[in-house]
């Protein structure tokens, strides 16, 4: 039985899926010990990148319809709006600390490609071969099928690594980083790298992150919704949940299917909260106390939103994403 969640969970750091566990725990003993907001986000994405069992960011990502595994990374300060990103970068280790360091400059803080690389190169930021041999593998497999472009889904499972922070002195950030949706075309961008879409960072008033299926994300600035609403004076889980039930049904009314979105939020009190689309949604929070797994759900029938702590039999039987 399902113990449903009615206050919004408190921390200093929440992220997407399972798979940012690991990394959320090294952020947020860096966040306690030094409070270092910056440092906290940025070793917490690096550790979903450097992990090759992570099919959908950094190392071992899954890649495009060429091969290439072409990854995406975005950071925004909360203090200054200063934002940094990289976009279809190949063969950059961690691509979030070329984000990061983009996020401090005035101008050119946005590249792609070999723009992003050439940058990467003179900040002596480490590269390396993306493509592991188990990825190369799927995609091989994947080629044979030639399977259609509308019959191309988001890896079922894994997506975006989302970290979303706030210092005790009330500094707000958030970093991303994708491969994104596999087998994509070569070139093609999602939701991660863009403000407002992907994420968004205002230390006035809070911080969002979504993760999903970008090309329908980027349609209502996702992100920003959430954030506009909390410093209007919703809660942060209401926020969420009214965000995404605008937009889905914006989309619903143009003919669009539901190919899953999901949301975080913290706003500037540490408050935190998720949306899904999905029957489940993983999100990890962190504070003090350490770290915690939640879920969240939308009944697929009634369009009702709701969290929940999972117990034993849950994690048992369902898959580490």
């Amino acid at each position: 039985m399902i113990t449903k969640i009615t206050d919004s969970p408190v921390g200093q750091m929440i992220s997407t899926w399972r798979m940012s566990e690991e990394g959320l725990r090294l952020g947020n003993q860096i966040l306690q010990e030094k409070d270092d907001l910056g440092e906290a986000i940025v070793r917490a994405v690096k550790c979903v990148e450097d992990n090759p069992a992570y099919v959908s960011v950094g190392y071992g990502g899954l890649p495009n319809r060429e091969g290439q595994v072409e990854l995406d990374a975005a950071y925004m300060d909360g203090d200054t709006l200063g934002t940094g990103a990289v976009i279809s970068v190949k063969n950059l280790k961690n691509p979030i600390e070329a984000a990061y360091r983009l996020s401090k400059k005035k101008t050119n803080s946005i590249l792609a490609g070999d723009g992003a690389m050439k940058y990467a190169s003179y900040e002596g930021l480490s590269c390396r071969n993306m493509l592991t041999e188990s990825s190369r593998k799927r995609y091989e497999e994947e080629k044979k099928e030639q399977m259609k472009e509308e019959e191309r889904r988001a890896y079922e499972g894994h997506d975006t690594v989302c970290i979303i922070g706030r210092s005790r002195k009330g500094s707000m950030a958030c970093g991303v980083s994708t491969s994104g949706l596999y087998m994509k075309e070569p070139g093609r961008v999602g939701d991660s790298p863009f403000i407002g879409s992907g994420f968004y960072a205002d230390s006035e008033a809070g911080a969002a992150a979504a993760t999903g299926m970008g090309e329908d994300i980027m349609k209502g600035c996702l992100s920003f919704a959430i954030v506009e609403k909390m410093r209007n004076g919703l809660p942060v889980q209401e926020a969420c949940e009214k965000a995404l039930e605008e937009h889905w049904r914006r989309l619903e009314r143009r003919g669009y299917t539901n190919r899953g979105m999901s949301v975080i939020a913290m706003d500037n009190q540490g408050n935190a909260g998720a949306a899904t689309t999905l029957d489940e949604f993983p999100f990890v929070v962190a504070g003090k106390d350490g770290c915690r797994l939640y879920v969240a759900s939308m009944d697929q029938e009634t369009g009702e939103h709701f969290l929940f702590a999972p117990d034993e039999e849950w994690l048992k039987n369902s898959k580490s994403d």
